[in-house]
C-alpha cells in the first residue's frame, strides 16, 4: 500500500471568546447538493449544542468556528504559512467547511492520528477516527492572554488497515468521499483537580435497578461519590459510593460502583422511550468538587425460543420484531458531519414516522448527540464497527463459508483497540441493542475470537456475528443479505435469524442527486408510484417469513441516497421522501403483526 506522507494542520486562537473571529465574508463552498439546513450554518453557530449528553457539565467553551488550516508534510514543523480558513467541525472536503478541497487527490491527510499542541507544547496524541478523546492542557496554558491550540491529523484512508468504513480516496459505487481532520465538536471544559472522568451505566430491568460505575481523579482528600436517580425534577433514589482511595489518580481497572433500585420502574422502548435522569456528584471530605448530569433507560435485549423452536429477539422480555433502514450517516454538504443538530434529529424522526422501530448504523460511528436523539425519541440501534484493512474472500450469502483474512499484528491491535473504544464510548446509550463487528467479509478475521471478545466486553447486548454471510458458529445472530429479496439465512437453532440487508430499490429525483447522470441502485425505477408498489410487494413477501420461518428482524437499504447511490427512502438532501409516507408507514407497521397461518394439510 502506498505510504501517505502528508498531514492536515489546524490552528485556533482562544481567549475569553470562541475561536477565530467570524469573517463577514465567509460562505460555504458550492457543493454538488446542499440540504435546507445549510442556510442556518455560520461561524457563529456551528453546532453550538453541548456535545456529550450523558456527562453534562454546566461550564464549558465551544471551540467550533473558523480555524486556520494548512496541508504540510507529515514530518514538517508547525506551519508558518496558512492556506486559509476552515469552519470546524466540518471536514475539509465538505461544502460546509468553506473549503471543499479534495485532500485525497494529493494523497494528503485525514482523520485517524491526532496530535495536539497548546502554545507550542505537545499535550497528547490519539489514534482512532471515531472515538471521542480529551487531553489535560492545564500545564501548557499561559497565565493570561491568548492561547494557541494546534491540531495535526494524519490518516492513510484506504491505503492503511485502520477502520474507515466507506471512506476511500477515489469514491465510486458504494464507496464515498473521505472525511479529513476535525468532524465533531471541539470544546474546552474546566474541572477541578479532583473530578469525574467517566461513567458506566448498566440497567437491570429484571431487578428494576441500575448500576453506576464512576471513575475519576482524586486530589488530597477522601473522595466519595453521590449518585441520584431522577424522575423529572424529583430525586427518587440516591446513594453513596464510598471511595476509599485517596491517591491523585484512581487506576483505570478500579471502577467504584453502586446499584440503586428504581421505585415503580418504567421501562424504555421505541413505543415508550422513558428516560430517567442521573446526577453524579464527586465530593472530597464532604465538599462538592465536581458534578455531572446524565440519564439512563431501563431496557433489556435478549433471546428466547418461540413455539417452533426458533430463537427470537426479545425486548424487555417480550418478542419484538425489529425493522428499520440501513443508515449510512452521510450528508451531501457536511459528509460525516450533519449540518445542524436539527438535521441529525430529522433523520431519526423521519425513520419513526415511516413506521420503523430500528436503524442499523452502517460502518460509521456517529457523534454522541445522534445516539442521544435515538435514546430520547425511541429508536433501536444496531451499531457496526467501521470496517478496514482488506476483504476476506466473501462468497456472498451462501452459508457457513469459513473464509477469513489474515491481519498483521499491527492491524489486529488497531482493530481491537477501536472495537474496545466503540463499546466503551457508546455503552451507556439504551438505544443500542446489537453490536456488528463484521460486514460482508470486510476486514473479517479471527471471527469466533472477535465475537466472543465483543460479548465479553458487553454481555448486556447481543452480537451479530458476520452480517451478510461468511458465517461462523458464534455470536447471537445469523444475518443474511439479499437484494432485492427478501430471504432467509441458513436455518440454525443456536442463533436468531435476521435479514440484515434487503431492498435497495432506486429512484433518482432530478434536482436532488449528487450527479445528474449515471446514478445507481440495486433495482431502478422511474417514478414514485412504481417504486411504492414494488416496496409494498417486498413487504408482502417479508411478512410471512416472520412467523413459523423464524425471521426476527429485517433491514431495508436505505435511509437516504448517498452520493451516486439512489436507493434511499429519502433523497440525499433529505428534501423528498420518495414514496407516499402514509402508505409506506402502514405497510411497515403491518410487518409487526402476526402473519397469516398456513392452511392445515391434515
Amino acid at each position: 500500500m502506498k505510504q501517505i506522507l502528508q498531514r492536515l494542520v489546524l490552528l485556533v486562537l482562544v481567549s475569553g471568546m470562541p475561536a477565530l473571529a467570524a469573517s463577514k465574508t465567509w460562505q460555504p463552498a458550492q457543493g454538488p447538493l446542499m440540504t435546507r439546513w445549510a442556510a442556518e450554518v455560520s461561524p457563529r453557530n456551528a453546532h453550538p449544542e453541548y456535545p456529550r449528553p450523558q456527562m453534562v457539565r454546566a461550564d464549558w467553551q465551544n471551540l467550533n468556528g473558523l480555524w486556520a488550516y494548512a496541508v504540510t508534510d507529515r514530518a514538517a514543523a508547525a506551519p508558518t504559512h496558512w492556506d486559509g480558513q476552515i469552519l470546524v467541525p466540518f471536514p475539509i472536503e465538505s461544502a460546509l467547511s468553506g473549503v471543499m478541497r479534495r485532500v485525497y487527490e494529493t494523497n494528503r491527510a485525514v482523520d485517524w492520528e491526532t496530535t495536539v499542541y497548546v502554545n507550542g507544547q505537545e499535550v497528547g496524541t490519539h489514534r482512532g477516527g471515531y472515538d471521542a478523546f480529551n487531553f489535560d492542557i492545564t500545564a501548557a496554558l499561559k497565565p493570561r492572554g491568548q492561547q494557541e491550540i494546534l491540531v495535526a491529523v494524519w490518516d492513510p484512508t484506504d491505503a492503511g488497515p485502520q477502520p474507515r468504513g466507506k471512506q476511500v480516496r477515489n469514491p465510486h459505487g458504494i464507496w464515498y468521499t473521505p472525511t479529513s481532520g476535525i468532524w465533531q465538536t471541539v470544546w474546552l471544559e474546566p474541572v477541578s483537580r479532583a473530578h469525574l472522568q467517566d461513567l458506566k451505566i448498566t440497567p437491570n430491568l429484571d431487578e428494576s435497578s441500575v448500576t453506576i460505575e464512576a471513575r475519576g481523579l482524586g486530589d488530597r482528600g477522601r473522595p466519595t461519590v453521590k449518585v441520584q436517580v431522577l424522575e423529572g425534577a424529583e430525586v427518587v433514589r440516591e446513594g453513596m459510593i464510598e471511595q476509599m482511595i485517596s491517591t491523585r489518580s484512581i487506576p483505570p481497572q478500579i471502577r467504584p460502583s453502586i446499584t440503586l433500585s428504581v421505585p415503580n420502574a418504567r421501562s424504555w422502548s421505541p413505543d415508550a422511550p422513558f428516560l430517567y435522569g442521573l446526577r453524579v456528584t464527586l465530593l472530597e471530605n464532604g465538599r462538592k468538587v465536581d458534578e455531572v448530569e446524565s440519564y439512563f433507560g431501563l431496557r433489556k435485549i435478549s433471546l428466547a425460543r418461540d413455539a417452533y423452536g426458533n430463537l427470537r429477539l426479545h425486548l424487555n422480555n417480550q418478542p419484538y420484531f425489529q425493522f428499520g433502514p440501513l443508515d449510512q450517516g452521510f450528508w451531501p454538504d457536511g459528509l460525516y458531519t450533519a449540518p445542524t443538530d436539527a438535521a441529525l434529529r430529522y433523520d431519526i424522526e423521519m425513520t419513526k414516522k415511516l413506521g420503523f422501530n430500528m436503524a442499523r448504523k452502517h460502518v460509521k460511528i456517529e457523534p454522541a448527540r445522534w445516539y442521544y436523539w435515538c435514546d430520547k425519541l425511541g429508536l433501536l440501534v444496531w451499531q457496526d464497527l467501521p470496517s478496514g484493512d482488506r476483504s476476506a474472500k466473501w462468497k456472498g450469502p451462501s452459508g457457513i463459508d469459513g473464509e477469513e483474512m489474515q491481519r498483521t499484528p499491527e492491524s489486529t491491535a488497531i482493530f481491537e483497540h477501536e472495537l474496545r473504544a466503540m463499546i466503551a464510548g457508546l455503552y451507556n446509550h439504551p438505544s443500542i441493542v446489537i453490536w456488528v463487528p463484521f460486514n460482508e467479509g470486510w476486514g473479517q478475521f479471527d471471527t469466533v475470537r472477535i465475537l466472543n471478545l465483543t460479548k465479553q466486553l458487553d454481555p448486556t447486548r447481543l452480537v451479530n456475528g458476520a452480517s451478510g454471510g461468511n458465517h461462523f458458529p458464534a455470536g447471537d445472530i445469523i444475518d443474511h443479505h439479499q437484494y432485492p429479496g427478501p430471504g432467509l439465512p441458513p436455518r440454525v437453532t443456536d442463533r436468531a435469524m435476521v435479514l440484515g440487508e434487503f431492498g435497495g430499490l432506486g429512484l433518482p429525483l432530478k434536482g436532488h442527486t449528487w450527479q445528474d447522470e449515471k446514478n445507481w441502485g440495486y433495482k431502478s425505477f422511474t417514478n414514485a408510484q412504481d417504486l411504492t408498489r414494488a416496496y409494498v410487494e417486498l413487504l408482502e413477501k417479508l411478512h410471512p417469513l416472520t412467523g413459523r420461518d423464524g425471521l426476527s428482524a429485517a433491514i431495508y437499504t436505505q435511509t437516504t441516497d448517498v452520493e451516486i447511490e439512489v436507493n434511499g427512502l429519502m433523497t440525499y438532501d433529505r428534501a423528498e421522501v420518495k414514496m407516499d409516507v402514509e402508505r409506506i408507514a402502514t405497510a411497515n407497521r403491518k410487518v409487526y403483526t402476526p402473519p397469516p397461518q398456513p392452511a392445515s394439510t391434515e
